[in-house]
């Protein structure tokens, strides 16, 4: 029975599943915006809206969530808490927007910009 259980598994096993996740949400705080398949952008779409929303708190306890969260990203950490959420600080969520950009050549895998709003 696999109740409860949700979640893409992109043809990896769990370790190499969460470094991907990982790496793509730093990418997408550390340039605002990321050309991905759009299975990983509505995956991690989630974990980055979560990290603004610790963000936006600014308190000691939130920070080093982040830190837990992203480890060995001081300056992505400090562009986080220091530029963008205050950009955000008015909004409550949906601080990512999706763009479909079409299709890869070579599998025909939909191809979106998954990007800070």
């Amino acid at each position: 029975m696999a109740h409860r259980v949700d979640g893409r598994k992109l043809g990896r096993k769990q370790g190499p599943r969460l470094a991907l996740y990982r790496n793509l949400v730093v990418s997408i705080l550390r340039y605002e915006q990321v050309r991905t398949t759009e299975a990983k952008a509505k995956e991690i779409r989630g974990q980055v809206d979560h990290v603004i929303t610790l963000a936006r708190e600014g308190s000691l306890d939130s920070r080093r969530r982040v830190i837990a969260a992203l480890p060995d990203e001081p300056l992505v950490v400090d562009k986080l808490f220091n530029e963008i959420a205050p950009k955000y600080a008015d909004r409550t969520s949906g601080f990512t927007r999706i763009v479909r950009l079409g299709q890869r050549a070579g599998d025909a895998a939909p191809i979106v910009q998954i990007e800070l709003v």
